[in-house]
């Protein structure tokens, strides 16, 4: 299965949206839409997990590797609404107690 990645940004805040399976083959695609809202220096980032269905070792390196880049630039990273599948992982790795992890995706517009 594929992964689609999106990105809207407002001010210093983005949200980078994913859907379908985060694994070793498609992880280097949220990876670049985070490097790049890096480059560009977000200062908030939240990763929409709600249409991510599988997520493997891969992918939550990904997503601890934006924290900390993010973390140094003096930003922040959180995690929104991800499905039970997703939410196990994080629970099983103690992941959970790492990220921020929101139940819904802030709107842009109210920030």
């Amino acid at each position: 299965m594929e992964l689609n990645v999106s990105t809207a940004s407002q001010g210093g805040h983005a949200v980078v949206t994913a859907t379908g399976e985060l694994d070793l083959y498609t992880a280097p695609r949220l990876q670049a839409a985070l490097a790049g809202l890096l480059r560009d220096q977000a200062d908030r980032i939240t990763v929409d997990l709600s249409g991510v269905e599988f997520c493997d070792s891969t992918g939550m390196n990904v997503l601890l590797s934006a924290m900390k880049r993010l973390k140094e630039q003096g930003g922040a990273l959180e995690l929104a609404a991800p499905r039970p599948a997703v939410k196990r992982i994080l629970q099983v790795t103690g992941l959970d107690t790492v990220f921020t992890v929101v139940d819904a995706v802030p709107a842009l517009d109210t920030l």
